[in-house]
């Protein structure tokens, strides 16, 4: 599988299920993947561990978070939401001018299944806030069990992306199409309250009736073939 065209990026905290099952997807579909983290050498492991997985002719790297971030043209947020406004504080320099996609949840420890959002709104409007005007902030794969992204498997969950301007919002619907997935423009930033918020449901869903991955569909819209 060829992307319409392979960009270079950066998994900000790549290193947990999330970051390294975007990774494998991505790098498969022939993206230049580096995976970044506080420990360089932990990123190298993750690296390693992907490249095995995927059998890529070049291998995925692991740096630093600084110094994926400083040389990716996408960065991906995979962190705790605990490390959320520390980690876009430290790659605000390196965001300058690029798409962010931040996959985080404002997640409370104990309290995961209540929505529990930040004041500025959501994990993603709080990213913005920080990086600035110059910086496109994307929420994505909010709603993707990370369960799903290491195998080889068709995914029952649609991505909805939405903030950034519409440009950025169409490059990561292609991204989330080379991940295997189905996205859609589900508007601008003030709507990643409900996509982040769903997570919390589904994740009380999952414990409710003992599933380790439940999902949501868009349905009454005609789906690619």
């Amino acid at each position: 599988m060829s992307p319409q065209k392979a960009y270079t990026i950066g998994i900000i905290g790549g290193t947990g299920k999330e970051g390294k099952g975007l990774a494998y997807r991505w790098a498969k579909a022939g993206h230049r993947i580096i995976i970044g983290s506080r420990l360089e050498e932990k990123a190298r492991a993750a690296a390693r561990e992907i490249t095995e997985l995927v059998g890529a002719n070049e291998p995925i790297r692991g740096e630093t978070n600084e110094i994926a971030a400083q040389e990716a043209e996408i960065l991906v947020l995979t962190v705790p939401y605990a490390a959320h406004a520390e980690m876009c504080e430290r790659m605000k320099p390196f965001a300058e001018g690029k798409i962010v996609i931040d996959v985080t949840v404002p997640l409370v420890p104990g309290k995961v299944t209540r929505v529990q959002m930040p004041p500025e709104g959501s994990a993603t409007q709080q990213a913005q806030k920080i990086m600035g005007e110059g910086v496109q902030v994307v929420a994505a794969f909010q709603n993707i069990s990370y369960e799903h992204l290491l195998h080889d498997e068709e995914v029952e969950c649609d991505v909805l992306v939405c903030g950034g301007n519409k440009d950025a919002r169409e490059i990561v619907l292609q991204l989330v199409a080379d991940a295997g997935l189905v996205g859609w423009n589900a508007g601008p930033a003030e709507n990643a309250v409900v996509v982040e918020g769903l997570t919390s449901i589904l994740i009380g869903l999952n414990k409710q009736y003992g599933v380790p991955s439940s999902g949501i569909r868009i349905t009454g819209i005609p789906r690619k073939s």
